[in-house]
């Protein structure tokens, strides 16, 4: 059971990070940036954030604290990221220490419980919490990146209207113990 969450945990997290790269793929640099009004965030600023978020959740998380005492919150969300590529620098150092942490569960250390803001979690109260958060902030992504888009947006799942001729594709296979995702990658 330990197992099969750390596999399936892994996943989930693998899908956000999948889904929020292929919105990249579909921007240029500038898009990046764009905000809808000062009040709102460009997804480089969402990028910063849960860069920010993932390194202080996981690093040493089974020892210490996942708000760290040297995270600046409040600059993750001004305008730090420059260039797409610092970007992407960015989001890979954040889901590399997600997953580095991920990798770290084994049967000896699952029941160690962690703290998230002096808060008592199991590790899989923990991991589902970061990723109903990592999720939500994904979902801002790709909103923001259709908004960009319009009618050039490309859909990241089943396109508007297709349904039915997804859920044929998909029953004409048979069952199989794919990811999810294999379907959203062709």
């Amino acid at each position: 059971m330990k197992n099969e969450f750390i596999i399936s945990i892994r996943k989930q997290f693998e899908y956000y990070k999948f889904l929020g790269e292929q919105c990249f793929n579909q921007l240029n640099e500038k898009e990046l940036f764009w905000q809808y009004n000062e009040d709102s965030n460009a997804i480089s600023t969402i990028v910063n954030h849960l860069s920010g978020n993932m390194k202080s959740r996981w690093t040493d998380f089974l020892t210490s604290d996942g708000e760290k005492e040297w995270r600046n919150r409040d600059q993750e969300f001004e305008s730090t990221i420059k260039s797409k590529e610092e970007l992407f620098i960015q989001w890979e150092e954040g889901w590399e220490c997600l997953f580095t942490a991920i990798d770290s569960i084994d049967e000896n250390n699952f029941e160690t419980k962690v703290f998230i803001r002096n808060q008592e979690h199991t590790i899989i109260d923990a991991f589902h919490r970061q990723l109903a958060h990592y999720s939500y902030h994904i979902g801002q992504i790709v909103f923001v990146g259709k908004m960009i888009k319009g009618r050039d947006w490309k859909s990241l799942s089943i396109p508007k209207g297709k349904s039915l001729e997804f859920n044929e594709t998909k029953f004409s296979k048979g069952k199989h113990k794919g990811h999810f995702t294999d379907d959203l990658k062709k």
